[in-house]
């Protein structure tokens, strides 16, 4: 912090002294943002306003938690989320409530247990990551080794490896943007298959997590037809803490490892849509979403219980107004993204062919904080023409950032579809405290906090479905025709 005052001060000083700043290098900074003061514009800020004052948003994700809970893709309760989704939209009033099917893979997370035999007993905090196989019925009992990534693993030599237990050390790094997740994540998705090309019997991550609580972090992983499949588990990050303590005594350090996780098949789920019509262009499409399945750890709360009453929220509002906006707004509510983005692979087959019809899509999936700032991935040569068009998000805490987004997980498939899209980002600092966890649950989530991401989203929608600007790229609309 020193150094930047430090910068400035000099900086300060240097056009003190020159008497004038224009002899400093020209900048090409983007236009000064004006706030758009459009009747559009005076229309979302009002959208904003309600949306801060109501209770809608946090109402709809306690519903979700309480009435159902956990919903892990293609169990029973899976099914009763998609039938409370449906009857809430409908209640809602919703111009059009609708289902489609998706094919989704069945898993059984069962019982994991594990402890350290040697040199000294302990037990530990672990769970199964998601489609993990079994371990034999009497367990696995192996010495583990250490890596620190999953980078280093893949480096690291078979005789090292064979017969033992591996244990990825990578911490998780604590960010607003979850940048840190990103990092470490590669480690539990692909971490089972570096460990059994080289003859491991098992792997162990220290959770994807930034917290301190003796709870493990779940998330799924991944097998190769070509290599033979391993069991796979989380522990908490104190226990991870517990066994580096231990290998600093003692670098023989033996795992014990019990699991009764279970593959079993594939099951049938649904996307579940509601649609705010068009007034004057139905048949183009403002897509928000969020995905309606969770992990069986918590009540799926903030991941992505919040995602849900958020776009939700921002389309009833829409849907209440005097008058509807010119294209239709379509709410997705995105099956098994937490099996790999299932849901969303088979919405973009199912609407392949209006996909060009597709004016954006965004997706709120980061928690239940406040959206912070905008990104926008749209044609270039007409981005500063929509960020002056949302300028009024400003003025509820909502900055304009670059033209880079993703769109979240489940829309992350669009941009290479052709379809522009954003990212309204939410402040993340702590939702890797909780994120995938039996921690996820309702008192996690700040009604106010989730009142303005709301309201963004409500902005940003309605003024997406009024907009006139050409948001796709030339090359994009050559390759459509």
């Amino acid at each position: 912090m020193k150094h930047y005052q430090t910068a400035s001060l000099v900086g300060a000083i240097f056009v003190a002294l020159v008497g004038c700043q224009n002899i400093l290098p020209t900048q090409t900074s983007t236009p000064k943002l004006v706030i758009n003061n459009s009747d559009d514009a005076q229309i979302s800020q009002k959208l904003a306003k309600q949306a801060l004052a109501s209770q809608l948003s946090y109402d709809i994700v306690e519903s979700l938690t309480v009435e159902v809970g956990p919903r892990l893709a293609g169990t029973e309760k899976d099914i009763v989320a998609v039938e409370w989704a449906m009857e809430k939209l409908w209640l809602m009033g919703f111009d059009k409530v609708y289902k489609e099917s998706v094919q989704v893979p069945a898993w059984s997370r069962g019982t994991a247990y594990a402890s350290v035999v040697s040199p000294y007993e302990q037990p530990l905090v672990v769970t199964a990551l998601g489609g993990s196989i079994a371990t034999p019925v009497n367990g696995i009992q192996a010495p583990i080794v250490r890596f620190e990534s999953l980078e280093e693993l893949t480096h690291a030599s078979p005789g090292r490896i064979e017969g033992k237990i591996v244990f990825i050390d990578h911490k998780t790094e604590r960010h607003i943007t979850g940048k840190g997740y990103g990092e470490s994540v590669g480690g539990r998705s692909r971490g089972a298959i570096a460990a059994a090309e080289k003859g491991a019997v098992a792997i162990v991550i220290r959770s994807i997590g930034t917290d301190h609580d003796r709870m493990a972090h779940t998330g799924m992983m991944r097998y190769q037809e070509d290599v033979p499949k391993i069991p796979a588990a989380a522990m908490s990050n104190p226990d991870a803490d517990l066994i580096n303590a231990m290998l600093k005594r003692d670098p023989k350090v033996v795992l014990s490892l019990n699991m009764t996780s279970e593959n079993q098949g594939i099951a049938t789920s649904y996307n579940v849509i509601a649609e705010v019509t068009g007034s004057s262009k139905p048949d183009e499409i403002v897509l928000i979403g969020a995905h309606l399945d969770s992990w069986d750890e918590g009540t799926g709360a903030i991941d992505d219980g919040a995602g849900v009453a958020i776009v939700t929220t921002a389309a009833k509002l829409i849907q209440d107004l005097p008058q509807k906006p010119a294209r239709t707004i379509r709410v997705v509510l995105f099956a098994a993204e937490e099996v790999g983005i299932v849901g969303a692979k088979a919405y973009a087959e199912q609407h392949a062919d209006e996909l060009d019809k597709h004016y954006i899509a965004a997706e709120s999936d980061f928690g239940a904080g406040p959206v912070y700032k905008i990104d926008f991935n749209v044609n270039p040569a007409t981005y500063e023409q929509v960020k002056q068009e949302h300028s009024a998000m400003t003025l509820f805490g909502v900055e304009m950032g670059n033209n880079e987004a993703s769109g979240g997980p489940d829309v992350s498939i669009m941009p290479a579809l052709g379809v522009p899209v954003a990212s309204l980002r939410q402040d993340g600092t702590d939702y890797f405290d909780y994120h995938h966890t039996p921690n996820d649950t309702l008192d996690k989530i700040d009604p106010k906090k989730l009142a303005q991401s709301a309201a963004a989203y409500a902005q940003f929608a309605y003024m997406m479905a009024q907009s006139e600007i050409d948001l796709r790229p030339l090359k994009q609309k050559q390759q459509q025709h």
